[in-house]
């Protein structure tokens, strides 16, 4: 099959060069429309019930991460002049298209008791606007006076301020995003100019666009790195520029069919996707150096390069398309997830590897027909033996040093296996983004300031309508208000009950101390009021917190970035048990389901709930469950190996020596993860399945080698080891080194996750390198005993490197091609 494939393709060069030109053309015109994502992966089900509520509690009460933050920590700020630009800063920025609102010092308001009307009316505190520092300072009291707004937009002790700007949830979801972020910068800078205060951002809006933007970015460089780092490796190897060129042709159309891809299918580029046009170009690479070593060393015996070419096609078409297969079992296993971002990965990574392989073996067999032949200078590299003192010690140690072998591989297996259980699990929401980045250092000093700035969001369902405004519901919100407020990892909440506490300090005239819940005496003359308040914007920010039905309000939060782990400590530890306390008791049944928990007092129909949501506890979910499906499809990985494994051989055992040399790579990288303290989170665990696809070429590479050598050379198992090693292991090493550096590039990310995936990859391949060169042989020798079979209808039978034997010659009469060629010894006119 594979000679005709290779006659086929010799045969019709023109056709295929013209096909491939215009589907490249048609996928570049389709890569045009290519768009970023602007949203976080969203990586949660549909069907969880976490998520379900969570959709619906933005269709009640709106987008919880649509606020950016800008603080400032400077005394000067209160300084008259440098206030009034503070009020100017306010005033652009709620002019800026795509900002719906600003909460910031100089537009606070307090509420008034208007005893004519009998209702609360909104005054501006800073309004009119003060004219001396005196009438600033008396001012900024009343603002300490109303303690709705203590530690929510000014910090008493610290005296740090911010702006509270929400963002238009239609431009946080389009590419305008940035577009908004950058008019809102530019006012702040001016601002900064005039008064030399240093401003600070937060908020999911801004590290959303910050992120947005990095991921483009390293997309271009990654794609440069790689094309860079391949072009060396192949004029290194080939000591022509040909040989250069052509691949990265093969390449260049490849990464236009990934962008193509991309588009096609309706998906955008994310953090993940945004890697596998580079990603590509690094396993891409190793196809177009098979193929060329491998005609180079053809020619050489005969000096016919399209005999050399037709032979490098019908005896390794299996070779690659295996290699390529085994590669993208690590991407296709993802398309097995109900995860968007990875099951979009799989496709993409998944058609693309096979499309690169596709493109080489047209590509590159076509390119190189119509070239001139190999000179003898760029024959050399095939006489090159730099690694042979190495291979020779692998051969040494491997024959005679077997035990060491074992006990050092156990050894290291042991203590790998107690650095797995020291690893932890652990996601922060801009994990991604360097310690030492701008974004990182401005949460912290929200952090120190304000609690926090990642949303956080409690809802009450009191089961009845109007349930909320009855005085027992809002007693049970502002105890679990005031046990929040001990949280050191929690911003002051933002509720009902702190709003009707608001209008009883206003019912007093502002009497500080007056801010609390009505008693029943009070509670009608003060609720009267609030009845009367028309659609004013006390009423609008009422509505903001409670449904349509008066049922269900909510308590909004802002939380510190401390990670997945404290944060579940926070939520079953802590919170629950306090909520339970408060709605629970005795004659109290309890449910829970996700993070809502139910209560119903027995012989009743009216049930209360309290549920956690928001989009930190999505997103710290969606870490978790993303981890969980990356270790199912590891799972699937290694069964996906396993039938290739028993289609290629048509033996179980070679199902056992294959994957052990293929686990101990993988259990030394989760040990050293647990001793170095690298967490596992979605980036260091999609390194294992990928890593397992590539590194099993290397084992069946060296398989298919061995078992040819077994046969000609009589069945000895060490004779067949030695040459094995011999031959199998130059082509395994440079192929390996392309590969290690190839990923190495990603260690130059500014996002931690891409970093890691570079690094661990990178240590992954190589370990994978030198236990299928040292583990996997000695394994062989201790427990094959050359008792080999042929198998006539094992794939394997073909799966060859060239061998004397096998070097029957093609039929060229079937090619009706006329060519000149040079007269060389042993050639043969095609």
């Amino acid at each position: 099959m594979w000679k005709n494939i290779a006659l086929f393709i010799l045969k019709n060069r023109i056709a295929l060069i013209l096909a491939l030109a215009v589907s490249t053309a048609f996928m570049a015109w389709k890569a045009k429309d290519v768009e970023m994502s602007y949203d976080f992966a969203n990586v949660v089900s549909k069907d969880d019930t976490d998520m379900v509520y969570f959709q619906r509690f933005k269709q009640t009460f709106g987008e919880d991460g649509n606020v950016l933050v800008v603080g400032m920590h400077d005394s000067a700020v209160f300084d008259l002049k440098n206030f009034r630009e503070l009020k100017k800063l306010s005033d652009a920025v709620s002019h800026v298209e795509g900002v719906k609102a600003v909460i910031s010092l100089p537009g606070l308001v307090s509420i008034q008791k208007d005893t004519t009307a009998k209702t609360f009316a909104p005054k501006k505190i800073f309004e009119p606007f003060p004219q001396t520092q005196k009438e600033l300072h008396a001012l900024l009291q009343t603002v300490k006076d109303q303690k709705f707004y203590e530690g929510l937009i000014i910090n008493e002790q610290t005296s740090a301020t911010l702006l509270a700007i929400t963002v238009d949830p239609k431009f946080l979801n389009s590419a305008r995003r940035v577009e908004v972020m950058d008019h809102i910068t530019k006012h702040t800078e001016v601002f900064s100019r005039k008064t030399g205060i240093k401003m600070h951002y937060a908020g999911l809006p801004f590290v959303r666009a910050v992120m947005t933007t990095k991921v483009a970015g390293e997309m271009k460089l990654f794609l440069a790195l790689a094309m860079l780092v391949t072009a060396v490796t192949l004029f290194l190897t080939f000591r022509s520029w040909s040989a250069v060129i052509f691949p990265l042709l093969v390449i260049s159309v490849v990464v236009i069919w990934t962008l193509g891809t991309i588009a096609l299918l309706g998906y955008k580029i994310s953090l993940l996707t945004g890697l596998i046009p580079s990603i590509i170009v690094v396993i891409g690479i190793p196809n177009c150096t098979y193929l060329l070593a491998h005609y180079h060393l053809d020619y050489r015996k005969h000096g016919n390069k399209m005999l050399a070419m037709a032979r490098v096609l019908s005896k390794l078409g299996l070779v690659t398309f295996i290699n390529n297969a085994t590669t993208a079992i690590g991407f296709i296993v993802f398309m097995f997830t109900d995860i968007a971002i990875l099951y979009e990965f799989g496709v993409v990574a998944g058609i693309n590897t096979f499309v690169t392989y596709l493109v080489c073996v047209i590509l590159i067999p076509v390119v190189f027909s119509y070239l001139p032949p190999p000179t003898e200078k760029q024959l050399r590299h095939l006489d090159a033996k730099p690694l042979t003192k190495l291979l020779e010690f692998f051969q040494f140690i491997v024959l005679q040093k077997r035990y060491l072998i074992y006990f050092f591989t156990i050894l290291i297996s042991a203590l790998s296996v107690w650095g797995i259980f020291k690893m932890k699990t652990v996601a922060y929401m801009v994990d991604d983004l360097p310690a030492e980045s701008s974004v990182n250092a401005d949460l912290k000093f929200f952090e120190r300031h304000f609690a926090g700035v990642m949303p956080l969001e409690i809802v009450i369902d009191t089961g009845v309508k109007q349930g909320v405004m009855k005085l027992n519901n809002l007693k049970k919100i502002d105890q679990l208000e005031n046990f929040l407020r001990t949280q050191p990892i929690l911003s002051a909440p933002i509720s009902v009950a702190g709003l009707v506490k608001t209008a009883t300090q206003a019912f007093y005239n502002g009497d500080p101390s007056s801010f609390r819940l009505p008693d029943n005496t009070e509670r009608n003359f003060i609720f009267s009021y609030l009845a009367k308040q028309g659609g004013g914007e006390n009423k609008r920010l009422l509505r903001s917190f409670v449904d349509s039905t008066g049922q269900s309000t909510r308590i909004s939060l802002r939380v510190a970035d401390v990670g997945s782990r404290e944060l579940d400590t926070l939520l079953i530890n802590k919170l629950k048990p306090e909520i339970r306390k408060i709605w629970g008791g005795e004659g109290i049944v309890e449910t829970e389901e996700g993070n809502t928990m139910t209560f119903q007092r027995e012989g009743s129909d009216n049930k209360q709930s309290v549920s956690l949501t928001g989009t930190t506890l999505l997103f710290i979910k969606g870490n978790n469950y993303l981890i969980d499906s990356l270790g199912e499809s590891l799972v699937q990985a290694f069964i996906m190996v396993t039938i290739i494994i028993i289609f290629l051989f048509r033996s179980s055992s070679a199902v056992v020596i294959t994957l052990i040399p293929n686990i101990i790579p993988l259990i030394m990288v989760a040990g050293l993860m647990g001793f170095l303290g690298i967490p596992l989170k979605p980036s260091t665990a999609l390194i294992f399945t990928i890593a397992l696809g590539i590194t099993v070429d290397n084992t069946v590479h060296f398989l298919a080698k061995y078992r040819l050598d077994l046969a000609a050379n009589g069945f000895n198992v060490r004779e067949a080891i030695i040459s094995a090693i011999g031959e199998a292991g130059t082509s395994m090493i440079y192929t390996t080194v392309t590969l290690f550096f190839g990923f190495v590039i990603f260690a130059f990310s500014e996002f931690g996750g891409t970093k890691a995936l570079g690094i661990l990859m990178s240590l992954t391949l190589l370990i994978a390198l030198f236990t299928n060169l040292i583990v996997l042989p000695a394994l062989l020798v201790s427990f094959d005993k050359g008792r080999y079979t042929y198998e006539p209808n094992a794939p394997i039978q073909d799966y060859d490197e060239y061998s004397e034997e096998n070097d029957a010659d093609v039929d060229l009469d079937m090619l009706e091609i006329k060519q000149e060629l040079e007269p060389v010894s042993n050639s043969r006119e095609v």
